[in-house]
């Protein structure tokens, strides 16, 4: 296993870490199955993984708890370096940061977090953080050494990225990453900007919920042009652990196989290990990627606003991907996520959006389509 030197403090970190979010389950039954994951915990532990990521509704709330029970029955818990996250949607009042903190820790059976999150902010939930002095109740915790560290995970747009980082010198941020995802959220250009303020990234997602793991020919074809043989997962993790700016890549393994491979090629890449020809492999295979679509959006809104509220390109960028990772659960609750008002059903086929349209797309076919596929 490669470590890392964590910035804040001189201390190594395996650059894979264990996310505990999709620990496999007892078919039909949707708890843990405990002697699984037992012996994924157990081989990623002796062959030097030193992270553990969790947080409060994991498995329904069970990740923490089976968590606390390995950690102590396998005596552990000074081996690892352990994560959980505080559920900011739940915080309604001050008081409540106790009650949920005070919960985690009888849970994980600890009197201390290495690293501490705030789970999953984007800008409503930042600004609950500040109404409600959430960072005042982080810096007493880790005055009182119940808080090793903190910092927080991300889920919204660059600007807001910026501002959070911006407010305050957090020991660490937690973003999502890979390399179809460059642009997404933070980025790679939220990546830098924390860097260069002292903050290293853990980093989430490097496989995008499995489907860089596993995609279409026309990719692997772009893989297999090179001398060298690699699997779509070490493509996938050594574009991340080429990276100085990361301190560790969170991987949510769900089999003793994809632990065991996670861990080999979490073994063989250090920071700058890449050279040109594969950095350009990747690029060629994210554009390849990027060509998969079956609607030519190029996001331009002249069709935007319409009379009726429906947002037009956000359907569009759904189905595209869709199409693209295949993963039609994912698309259906990104659909079901939008305002009733935003989804493609909502069209009335006023026409107005297709004469704007400079790529002359029959939106309004388009939109059916889309209604048809994610049809709730």
């Amino acid at each position: 296993m490669k470590y890392r030197k964590f910035l804040k403090e001189n201390i190594d970190i395996s650059s894979l870490g264990f996310g505990t979010m999709r620990f496999p389950t007892i078919k039909d039954e949707g708890d843990i199955d405990i002697q699984k994951t037992t012996e994924m915990l157990d081989y990623a532990i002796h062959n030097g993984l030193n992270y553990i990521d969790t947080a409060f509704t994991y498995h329904n709330g069970m990740s923490e708890s089976f968590l606390g029970d390995y950690l102590e029955k396998r005596k552990v818990r000074d081996k690892i370096f352990l994560a959980t996250k505080m559920p900011v949607w739940k915080v309604e009042k001050y008081s409540d940061l106790d009650h949920y903190f005070n919960i985690q820790l009888r849970r994980l059976r600890t009197s201390y977090i290495d690293f501490y999150l705030l789970h999953s902010l984007w800008q409503g939930s930042w600004e609950k953080v500040k109404n409600l002095n959430m960072l005042d109740f982080l810096i007493k915790k880790k005055e009182e050494g119940k808080i090793r560290f903190f910092g927080f995970s991300f889920h919204d747009e660059f600007n807001v990225f910026k501002e959070i980082i911006d407010y305050y010198n957090w020991d660490f941020c937690q973003i999502q990453l890979n390399y179809m995802d460059i642009d997404y959220q933070a980025g790679e250009r939220g990546l830098k900007y924390a860097y260069e303020k002292g903050i290293q990234a853990i980093i989430m997602e490097p496989l995008k919920g499995g489907k860089l793991a596993n995609p279409p020919q026309s990719i692997r074809n772009v893989f297999d042009e090179y001398k060298i043989k690699k699997s779509p997962v070490e493509w996938a993790l050594s574009f991340l652990l080429n990276k100085k700016e990361i301190l560790l890549i969170l991987s949510g393994m769900s089999s003793f196989e994809q632990v065991k491979e996670n861990i080999e090629v979490a073994s063989k890449y250090e920071i700058n290990s890449l050279n040109e020809d594969e950095l350009k492999i990747l690029s060629i295979a994210r554009n390849e990627w990027l060509n998969i679509k079956s609607i030519g959006c190029t996001n331009c809104k002249y069709c935007m606003p319409c009379p009726n509220g429906v947002n037009i390109p956000k359907n569009f960028e759904i189905y595209n991907n869709y199409i693209m990772y295949g993963d039609l659960n994912e698309s259906v609750s990104k659909y079901q996520y939008l305002k009733e008002e935003e989804r493609a059903s909502n069209c009335r086929e006023c026409g107005t959006c297709e004469t704007l349209c400079p790529q002359n797309l029959e939106i309004i076919k388009l939109l059916k389509l889309i209604d048809n596929t994610f049809i709730i």
